[in-house]
Parts: C-alpha cells; sequence; structure tokens
C-alpha cells in the first residue's frame, strides 16, 4: 500500500553530521596527544565539537517526536544517534582526564589504541554514508565486520597497554591515571561496535 505521507529523509543528514562530528573530535584528540603543548587549545575545540554533537542529538530527538513516518524504525534512529553521541562523549571525557591528570606526554600504548579508534569511527562514518541507499547492503555490512575486527584489535592493544603498564616501574599514581585513560580508549572503540550493530541491524531489516 503506498502511503500518503511522505518519508522525512532528514535524519540521514543528522546521521551524517554526527558522524562527521566524531571525526573531527577524534582527530582533535589525537593531535593533542602528539603534541600535548596545545593541549588547552585542542581541548576548547574538542568540546566545542562536543556541545555541537550534543545539539544535533536533540535536533534529532525532537524531530522524531514530531515526524509521522520515518525511512527506518524509530528505535534504531534514536539509538544510532546516541551511541555516536556516546563516542565523541568519551573521547571528552578522555581529554579532561588528560588535563585533571596533568599528564605531560602521552604513551605508545594510547597512540596505538587511538589510532585504531580513528580507524574505526573512519568506518562508521562510511556506514552510516551508506544507510542513505540500502542497495549497498553488502558493502555496509562489510564495513561493519571489520569495525568489529578493529574492536578486537582495540582489545589486544588495551591488554598490552596494561601488561606493560603493570609491568614496568612505575608511580602507583601514574598507573592509576593511565589505567583509567586506557580504559576509556577502550571504551569508546567498544561504543564504535555498538554502533556497528545498529547499523547491521538497519541493513538486515530494511534491506
Amino acid at each position: 500500500m503506498v502511503s500518503f505521507f511522505p518519508k522525512e529523509e532528514k535524519f540521514f543528514d543528522y546521521f551524517d553530521d554526527a558522524s562527521d562530528k566524531m571525526l573531527r573530535g577524534i582527530r582533535l584528540f589525537k593531535d593533542m596527544m602528539q603534541d600535548l603543548s596545545n593541549a588547552e587549545e585542542k581541548s576548547r575545540q574538542i568540546k566545542d565539537v562536543e556541545h555541537e554533537a550534543d545539539h544535533i542529538t536533540h535536533e534529532t530527538v525532537s524531530k522524531l517526536h514530531k515526524t509521522f513516518v520515518t525511512p527506518i524504525d524509530r528505535e534504531y534512529i534514536y539509538a544510532l544517534i546516541t551511541k555516536m553521541d556516546d563516542v565523541l562523549d568519551l573521547i571528552d571525557a578522555n581529554c579532561e582526564r588528560i588535563f585533571l591528570y596533568k599528564i605531560k606526554t602521552s604513551t605508545p600504548e594510547a597512540m596505538s589504541m587511538i589510532n585504531t579508534l580513528e580507524r574505526a569511527i573512519e568506518e562508521v562514518v562510511k556506514g552510516v554514508r551508506g544507510l542513505r541507499n540500502l542497495k549497498n547492503s553488502r558493502s555496509i555490512l562489510d564495513i561493519c565486520i571489520e569495525i568489529n575486527r578493529l574492536e578486537n584489535e582495540g582489545d589486544r592493544i588495551y591488554r598490552n597497554a596494561l601488561s606493560v603498564l603493570f609491568n614496568s616501574p612505575s608511580d602507583p599514581i601514574e598507573i592509576i591515571k593511565w589505567k583509567d585513560i586506557y580504559e576509556t580508549l577502550e571504551e569508546a572503540i567498544d561504543t564504535c561496535e555498538d554502533v556497528a550493530n545498529i547499523i547491521e541491524g538497519i541493513v538486515l531489516e530494511n534491506a
């Protein structure tokens, strides 16, 4: 049966904008961690991006309440936009930890996790943009598989980071600081996998 109410396609714009904010946020954070002398400025920029992402999430949820016919199930729209926002929230939270703990230099393990997170977010961006045309469902599902692989890679780096941390002579306070930073990075990578699972559900239900 043909619907007399057109589907509201604006949600795809919101998804694209939110994924772009994720990518902007992780690249600012990566730049900050590579050179912590510019941490204050990068931290301010990351906070600005996080606020912009919050606005996109708010606009999406508000639009959802006002829209009669959505292009995909409402539950998926809400889950996808909020979970992408969670990734950026975790990046911002780790930025705050860097300041709170007065971190002066990064570690190779942290940079490896950040690189993996950046690659996972790059795949999320591709997956989200693919939702406009579900005829390419196979390629979107392949992206989800790659995000899952990156999550496994992140787990391995995280375990190695903890091993290095606990088996190296160090101030116990420094161990506590870096354990917290590593855990938050690992959670951000895990949340990218959550995003991929939502994308996969959308594809399987609508393709």
